[in-house]
C-alpha cells in the first residue's frame, strides 16, 4: 500500500502535485532492485538503465488499457531483453494492471505472476514470452506484419479500426543473436513503418564491456536493412520524446532508436558495470542506491503521488471507449467486415468448418490418389484456404519444394492485404515471426521448410509450444527418403525431437487421406502448435473402411487386422505404412496372426481413453514391431523390450531415395523377415 506522508520524504506524498518524470522512473528502479534483492536472483541492471525510456513511452505514447489487456487495437509492447523482466512487471503494476505489489514481492517464486522471464499467459499485459534473446524482437516483427495486414484487409475509409504500433525494447544480446539479422532484414524489406525498436546501448553484457566482442556500427547495419535510425540520450526525456515522434512520423520504414544508457543507473558503486547485469545489488548497495536517487522509502513502498501519476486505467478505458465508438459506426457501415474481424480475433473457425473438412477428407478417400504427402498438403491448403481467410503462411525459400503456396496465395510484399510471406532463407526468423503473428491475433499462421531445417527454427518452434500458440509448421522431405542430397538433408532425429516437445502435436501422415485429417486437426487445435511431417516421395492411397476413416482422428488405428487375436502387432507411420502393409498382408496370407496399426500422431493417440488404446494395442500382445525411417529409440515406448524397431540409429547416405531406403532396410522383404522372427 502507498505510504503515509512523511516529512523526511524526498517526494510529496499527497496528491497535490503529480510526481516528476524522474520520480516515476525511480519508482521502476526501486521496485526492480527490491524485487531482485528479495528473490536473491534476477537482473536489476536493464530495468534501472531503461527506466527513463519506459517512463516516456508508457506515459506519453503507448495506447493500452490496464482493465482490458486484450483490447484489439492496443499498442504492443515487447521486452525482448526479457531477463530485465522487473521492468515490465513494474510498469504493469504502476499503470494499474491486475498485478498487485504482493506479486512483485513474490518475484521468481512458484505460482507467482512474476516469473523470472516474462511468460505469456502468466501475467496480464505480457504480450509474449521473452528470454531467449532476439526472439521477442522477432515476435514483434510478426505482430507488425499482422497489424499492417489486418489493417489492409479491414480498414475502410475513415474507419481505421486496426491502427496501432509495435514497440520493442532490445539489448546488445538481442542484436548479437543471428535471429535479429534475419527478422530485421525482412522488416526493412517489407517497410514495417509501425515497428519501433529501442536499442539499450549500454555497452555491457554478462561478460563485461561488449566492445571486445561486439563492435558493430549498429545504426549503419540497420540503415543497410532499410530502417530509419535515430539516436537518443536514454536518460533525457526530451531527447527520447523527439526520437519517438520522429519514429512515428515515418510510416514507410521501421525505426531503430539507439539509446545511450547506463546499466544499473543510480547504483553508486556498480552502475555501468556487469555487476548489475545478472545478480542482486546487495543490501548495502541497494541502500546506497536509494540515497543516491533520493528514494527515501522502504522496499516495495510507492508514494501516492507516484501511483497517481502512473495511473493509466482511466486513460486506457477512455482510449478503448473511443475505439469502441469508432467500431460501432464501422459495424453499421460494414457489418460483415465487423463480424469477421471479431470472429478472427476470437480465434473461432466458421461453425461449419468441421463439416467442410470432413467432406474434403471424404473426397480424398474417394479420389484414391497416389502422391507425396507434401502434394496432398498443398491441396489441403488450397481447400481450406478458400474458406479460412485467416490462414496466412509462407516458406523459407522453399515454396516450390514445401508446396506451401496455392492459387489463392497473394504475397504481402506485393499487396498489403495478402496472405503469403516469402521469408527467404530465414528458418529461425520465420518460425519466430509466425509466433508473433499468432500472438497478435486475427490469423492462423503456417510456415514451411525441410524437416532437417527444423533444427535452425528449433527454439522458436519450442517457444510456440511453450506459449501454446496456434501456429502450424509444415515440414517436408521428412526422412532418409529425401535421397541424393545426403545426410546433411536427411532428417533422422528431428521427428523425435518434435514428439518429445511438450504441447507440440505432431502428425506424420501415410497418404492423402491422413494428410487431410492432419490439416483438419492442426486448424482446429487452438491450444498449441502442430507440426506436419510430410514426404518428398510419392506414397500410395490406402483403402479404408468408414470406421477406419473416422479413427484416423484418434492418432492411431488398426489398418489391417487378422482373424482373432493378433500374435504380433506392427506399428508404422508416414511413408513406411504402405511398405509395412505389403509385408503384413504377405504374412497374413501365410496364416500368421499379424495386425498393422497406422499411427500418424503419437500424442493424439496417447491422449485417447484407455479402452481405445487397449483396443488398438492390447497390452497382452507383447510381440511388436515399429517401423519408421527415423530415430529408432522413440518407438520402444510402444514396442517394449520384447519388441523390435526398424528405424535409424545412424545418419543417412547420399543416393536416390529408393536406394537409401532399401540400404537401411525399409523394404517389404526386410520388414516381413523382422516380423516373422517374432513368431
Amino acid at each position: 500500500m502507498p505510504a503515509e506522508t512523511s516529512s523526511t520524504s524526498g517526494i510529496d506524498q499527497s496528491s497535490a502535485r503529480p510526481a516528476s518524470r524522474k520520480e516515476c522512473a525511480n519508482a521502476i528502479r526501486a521496485l526492480s532492485m527490491d524485487a531482485v534483492q528479495k528473490a536473491k536472483s534476477g537482473h536489476p541492471g536493464a530495468p534501472m538503465g531503461m527506466a527513463d525510456i519506459a517512463e516516456v513511452l508508457w506515459h506519453d505514447f503507448l495506447q493500452h488499457n490496464p482493465t482490458n489487456p486484450n483490447w484489439i487495437n492496443r499498442d504492443r509492447f515487447v521486452l525482448s531483453n526479457g531477463h530485465g523482466s522487473m521492468l515490465i512487471y513494474s510498469l504493469l503494476h504502476l499503470t494499474g494492471y491486475d498485478l498487485p505489489i504482493e506479486e512483485l514481492q513474490n518475484f521468481r517464486q512458484l505460482d507467482s505472476k512474476t516469473p523470472g522471464h516474462p511468460e505469456f499467459g502468466y501475467t496480464p499485459g505480457v504480450e509474449t514470452t521473452t528470454g531467449p534473446l532476439g526472439q521477442g524482437l522477432a515476435n514483434a516483427v510478426g505482430m507488425a506484419i499482422a497489424e499492417r495486414t489486418l489493417a489492409a484487409q479491414f480498414n475502410r475509409g475513415e474507419f481505421n479500426v486496426i491502427d496501432h504500433y509495435t514497440y520493442v525494447f532490445a539489448g546488445d544480446g538481442c542484436l548479437m543473436e543471428g535471429i535479429s539479422h534475419e527478422v530485421c532484414s525482412l522488416a526493412g524489406t517489407l517497410g514495417l513503418g509501425k515497428l519501433i525498436v529501442f536499442y539499450d546501448d549500454n555497452g555491457i553484457s554478462i561478460d563485461g564491456e561488449v566492445a571486445e566482442w561486439f563492435a558493430d556500427d549498429t545504426p549503419k547495419r540497420f540503415e543497410a536493412y532499410g530502417w530509419q535510425t535515430l539516436e537518443a540520450d536514454g536518460h533525457d526525456p526530451d531527447s527520447i520524446i523527439a526520437a519517438i515522434e520522429a519514429a512515428r512520423a515515418n510510416t514507410t520504414q521501421p525505426t531503430l532508436i539507439s539509446c545511450k544508457t547506463t546499466i544499473g543507473f543510480g547504483s553508486p558503486n556498480k552502475a555501468g558495470t556487469a555487476a548489475t547485469h545478472g545478480a542482486p545489488l546487495g543490501e548495502d548497495e541497494v541502500q546506497a542506491t536509494r540515497e543516491a536517487l533520493g528514494w527515501n522509502y522502504p522496499p516495495f513502498e510507492i508514494p501516492e503521488a507516484v501511483y497517481q501519476t502512473w495511473e493509466f486505467r482511466d486513460k486506457g478505458f477512455a482510449a478503448e471507449t473511443r475505439w469502441k465508438e469508432l467500431f460501432v459506426r464501422y459495424e453499421e457501415e460494414y457489418p460483415v467486415h465487423a463480424m469477421e474481424l471479431i470472429r478472427r480475433y476470437r480465434g473461432e473457425l466458421f461453425n461449419d468448418f468441421a463439416h467442410i473438412a470432413d467432406q474434403y477428407i471424404a473426397e480424398c478417400n474417394e479420389a484414391a490418389a497416389d502422391m507425396a504427402t507434401r502434394q496432398a498438403s498443398q491441396k489441403c491448403i488450397a481447400a481450406f484456404g478458400k474458406v479460412l481467410p485467416e490462414l496466412i503462411g509462407g516458406s523459407a525459400d522453399l515454396t516450390g519444394s514445401n508446396l506451401t503456396a496455392w492459387d489463392g496465395s497473394l504475397p504481402i510484399s506485393e499487396d498489403a492485404k495478402g496472405n503469403y510471406i516469402y521469408y527467404g532463407v530465414r528458418e529461425f526468423g520465420m518460425a519466430a515471426i509466425n509466433n508473433g503473428i499468432a500472438l497478435h491475433g486475427g490469423f492462423i499462421p503456417y510456415s514451411g521448410t525441410f524437416l532437417i531445417f527444423m533444427e535452425y527454427a528449433r527454439n522458436a518452434v519450442r517457444m510456440a509450444a511453450l506459449m501454446k500458440q496456434h501456429s502450424i509448421f509444415v515440414f517436408t522431405h521428412d526422412s532418409i527418403g529425401q535421397g541424393e542430397d545426403g545426410p546433411t538433408h536427411q532428417a533422422v532425429e528431428q521427428t523425435c525431437a518434435l514428439r518429445v516437445t511438450p504441447n507440440m502435436s505432431v502428425w506424420r501422415p501415410a497418404d492423402t487421406v491422413e494428410t487431410a485429417v492432419s490439416w483438419k486437426a492442426a486448424l482446429m487445435r487452438a491450444s498449441g502448435p502442430t507440426s506436419l511431417v510430410l514426404t518428398r516421395q510419392g506414397v500410395p492411397h490406402l483403402a479404408r473402411t468408414e470406421e477406419q476413416l473416422q479413427n484416423i482422428t484418434r492418432g492411431a488405428y488398426v489398418l489391417a487386422d487378422c482373424d482373432g487375436k493378433p500374435e504380433v502387432i506392427v506399428i508404422a507411420t508416414g511413408s513406411e505404412v504402405s511398405v509395412s502393409l505389403e509385408a503384413v498382408k504377405a504374412l497374413q496370407g501365410e496364416g500368421k496372426a499379424v495386425r498393422l496399426v497406422s499411427m500418424p500422431s503419437t500424442d493424439v493417440f496417447d491422449a485417447q481413453d484407455a479402452d481405445y488404446r487397449e483396443s488398438v494395442l492390447p497390452a497382452a500382445v507383447r510381440k511388436r514391431v515399429a517401423v519408421e525411417a527415423a530415430q529408432a529409440d522413440y518407438w520402444y515406448k510402444y514396442v517394449g523390450l520384447d519388441g523390435k524397431v526398424i528405424g535409424m540409429t545412424t545418419f543417412g547416405e547420399s543416393a536416390p531415395g529408393k536406394v537409401v531406403m532399401e540400404h537401411f532396410g525399409f523394404t517389404t522383404a526386410n520388414i516381413r523377415q523382422q516380423i516373422a522372427s517374432l513368431f
